[in-house]
Parts: C-alpha cells; structure tokens; sequence
C-alpha cells in the first residue's frame, strides 16, 4: 500500500470517527439514551468504527478511535467494543449498510412491550420500509439477540428489540439516525393515538404505505445539473 493511500484512508477513518461521536453525542442531547447506553457504528472499507464500551461519549476523543474488522477482530485502537457489537457486525454482513445506530428510546421501547408490530400510524412508515417489527427479547450482547434482530429487520431498515430498544441503519450515519429519530416519533404517535378511550388509531393500507415509499424515494433537493 502507498503511502498516499494510506494517508487517505488514515483520512477517512479520522473523519469517520468524528462524525461517529457527534452522533453518539446526539442520541443522548436527544433524549433517546441515558449514560452510556445505546451505540453507534460507522462502516469504513473492510473496517467497522464503534463506540466503546462503557465511556461516556463527551469524554471520547480523536485518540479513541476504536475499529474492528467484520468477523470483530479489534483493528484500531485499544479499547473494548460495545456490548452489542455482534447485532452491529450482523447487520454490515447482511445489508448493504454503511452505518448503525442502537438506542433506548423511551417510547418506542415502551411499544416493544406492547405489540409484536408498529402499526403503520403515518406514511414515514414507508422510510423504514413497512411496519416496523418488534424482535423477541433475549440477553443484550448475544448472538442470539442478533439473530432474532436480522428477521426482524427482513426488508426493513429499523426493528425494536422487545423490552430493550431500536436499531436503524442506512447509507450514513445521518441517514440511520434520522431512521431512529423517525421511529421513535411514530411510537410517540401511536402511543398517544392508541391512548385516547373509545378510539382506535386509523392505519394505513399496504397499498397507500407503497405509494408513500415511491414519493419519498424522489423526496429532498435534487442535484444541480
């Protein structure tokens, strides 16, 4: 390898974890963690940047950059991974992703508690790609959560871990994070719909959720000519 290249992905990954830990910082400014709880990965090449275990994120630095390659070998850095970086490593094996967030998010927790589905209450349904499942609970950390997670994200690009929290993922970290922010509002939403006595939240058919998925894919600025 040159030394250019090297220097460029040197470049990369620096930029990676900057952008790592401004998320991470996010989700608890944001209210969906508390502590160190929750997680965040960025995909970098061959190589998986993620948040350490157990150190609160305002006190994370460039020098603790923490990387492991797909089958969790650590490649950069000294500390020790997230707990749950076998849900973080089975995603980037099966997906296409680039980036993962993990987090406790008050509401939709709360609904992993109740049903087996979101309901589809709005049409940013459709951004996480239908009905949004919840995966039967097991011990946080295991392989066994990570499993139940990958069905449970089958054609979806969010699930919620029954009595534990929500994982989203996507092409960037910006995007995976808006998919978080996103869910926990429509479970905020149904929660408070589902609430109101003598009434059932109207839901949305599978065919007006396909629609909204078609309209969404053009959604946003497009690029200049």
């Amino acid at each position: 390898m040159t030394e250019q290249r090297q220097g460029a992905e040197r470049d990369a990954v620096e930029r990676a974890w900057g952008e790592l830990v401004g998320t991470a910082r996010r989700t608890v400014a944001d209210g969906l963690v508390v502590g160190t709880s929750g997680n965040v990965s960025v995909r970098v090449g061959d190589t998986v940047l993620v948040t350490p275990s157990g150190v609160p994120y305002d006190r994370l630095r460039p020098r603790d950059a923490l990387g492991v390659d797909l089958a969790g070998r650590r490649v950069i850095g000294d500390l020790t991974p997230t707990s749950e970086l076998p849900m973080h490593l089975a995603i980037y094996r099966a997906t296409d992703a680039r980036a993962v967030v993990h987090t406790h998010a008050v509401h939709a927790t709360a609904v992993s508690t109740l049903v087996a589905e979101l309901p589809a209450v709005h049409y940013m349904t459709g951004v996480l790609g239908g009905p949004v499942r919840v995966a039967p609970y097991a011990l946080y950390g295991t392989q066994e959560l990570a499993e139940n997670m990958l069905h449970a994200l089958r054609d979806r690009t969010g699930c919620l871990l029954q009595n534990h929290g929500t994982v989203t993922y996507g092409d960037s970290l910006p995007q995976a994070y808006d998919r978080t922010a996103q869910l926990e509002w429509m479970s905020r939403l149904w929660l408070t719909a589902s609430s109101v006595p003598g009434h059932t939240p109207t839901l949305l058919s599978p065919e007006r959720l396909r629609e909204a998925q078609d309209k969404l894919r053009g959604y946003g600025q497009k690029p200049s000519p």
